[in-house]
């Protein structure tokens, strides 16, 4: 059995299986059509508007964290941690996006304005994950479904592919995982 190409770089030989990036492109386009869809529902479109606006740059986790800190003064060194985390994450995120520099959605009208062109990984997912990891370690369950709306704001909004939220999502999750011994105990490990 020969060979053939997926990408430039990569080959496919032998009984190795491996799914074309069209087909990946094709599901990313199908699932992003299915919830931008949603978006045609005034109330769904304006929730999901508000989840974008108040996510950009983290303000929404770097708010809460702060909040945290000042309300839950046993604890303020962890609620600082966190924050520090959940913003280590966007940062890093951002980093990726402007080496990656895939380009937004195109073939759909966003409902929101965006800051960049760049859409991989979602830095949306991955300060939401981060947040939703770093301050549900802290009690803070909640964070976990208002992060997952978030995510989901960004597909509804037609500004990120899925693969996006879902690389943002794992790498904001992956930092709030390696930070989480320091958030709780002030110590890396």
């Amino acid at each position: 059995m020969g060979c053939r190409s997926i990408l430039p770089e990569f080959r496919e030989c032998g009984r190795e299986q491996s799914v074309p990036m069209d087909e990946l492109d094709d599901l990313d386009h199908r699932i992003l059509s299915a919830l931008h869809a949603l978006g045609a529902d005034p109330r769904v479109a304006r929730v999901a508007r508000a989840l974008s606006r108040t996510g950009e740059h983290a303000a929404l986790w770097l708010a809460a964290g702060a909040l945290g800190a000042a309300l839950d003064g046993a604890r303020r060194g962890a609620w600082l941690r966190a924050t520090a985390l959940t913003a280590g994450a966007h940062a890093a995120g951002t980093v990726v996006k402007h080496v990656v520099r895939r380009p937004r959605p195109s073939r759909l009208a966003p409902r929101v304005r965006t800051v960049g062109r760049h859409s991989f990984p979602s830095s949306h997912a991955t300060s939401a994950t981060a947040a939703a990891v770093a301050y549900g370690g802290l009690g803070v369950y909640a964070a976990a479904p208002l992060a997952a709306a978030m995510c989901l704001s960004r597909l509804v909004t037609g500004v990120h592919h899925p693969s996006d939220v879902v690389a943002g999502a794992a790498l904001g999750a992956a930092t709030a995982r390696w930070g989480a011994r320091w958030t709780r105990e002030g110590r890396r490990g």
